[in-house]
């Protein structure tokens, strides 16, 4: 059962001391793919270099997105998307993002990460590749700006849904696809997503640890360290099995499918 993890932040500094078992364990899981996402240019730099250097060692398990996370869209210069649009081009670069907005908390203008959320589209549909999506507090805003500039875009994944049905069939009416994390694990906070996830359509779903945040709930044993990682996306497919009535095997081929074509990776 191969898995591809869409959401990981291996850049984190969490990770700094066991980067190299942190791929090996998950490989050893079953979790063969990981795409490193990014929230900053220094973060899309750093991500390309450990695709480069880990390479070596896991050949063909390592990818990145490029992009600027809506928190630090006041940051954004004509020269960084300049630099953005350089990074894009290489080829472990799979996705631009992780885009979108963010009104939870306006850590940047509500205006400014508008603007770098459509330049970043722009980019996405110049060098055709598939968008990472972020949304928080901002589905109106969100869905209007995705919605005016689908038909150009070759695909992509709304990241680590949590939102409502009427926002879920927003998403899949521009077809999009839509990733989902250890967050319908929570038996907390998590039972709305649980409830809906089997009205995303198999062609469409797929999976992601977000780590090292969101450790699924129904993990056990639980990490000492709490942090999350990529060898415990099992615990996510075995959450979606038991939301769809569906074997395990079956949420993971379609997931991992899903991944490798959206991504445009060879099997």
């Amino acid at each position: 059962m191969s898995l591809f993890d869409i959401g990981v932040n291996l850049a984190d500094k969490r990770f700094n001391k066991d980067r190299t078992l942190v791929v090996k364990r998950a490989i050893e899981a079953g979790v063969t793919h990981q795409l490193i996402t990014c929230t900053t240019l220094s973060s899309s730099e750093q991500a390309i270099s450990l695709c480069r250097n880990l390479g070596t060692q896991f050949p063909r398990a390592l990818y990145s997105t490029v992009g600027v996370h809506p928190h630090h869209a006041d940051d954004v210069t004509p020269d960084m998307l300049k630099q953005l649009h350089q990074l894009a081009l290489t080829p472990c670069v799979k996705a631009i993002g992780e885009m979108g907005l963010d009104f939870n908390r306006n850590f940047s203008t509500p205006s400014n990460q508008r603007s770098v959320f459509e330049k970043q589209l722009e980019l996405a549909i110049e060098i055709q590749k598939p968008v990472f999506l972020h949304q928080r507090d901002a589905h109106r805003d969100f869905f209007d700006i995705l919605k005016s500039y689908r038909s150009e875009l070759s695909g992509g994944v709304v990241h680590c849904f949590t939102d409502s049905e009427a926002a879920l069939q927003d998403y899949l009416s521009l077809d999009m696809h839509i990733g989902i994390t250890g967050w319908v694990c929570d038996e907390r906070r998590g039972t709305p997503l649980a409830n809906i996830v089997h009205r995303i359509p198999l062609n469409r779903l797929l999976i992601e640890t977000d780590a090292p945040y969101l450790t699924p709930r129904t993990l056990k044993p639980k990490p000492k360290s709490g942090r999350n990682e990529p060898a415990f996306l099992p615990e996510v497919v075995k959450t979606l099995a038991q939301c769809y009535q569906m074997p395990s095997e079956t949420i993971a081929q379609a997931s991992f499918n899903n991944a490798m074509q959206l991504f445009a990776i060879d099997s």
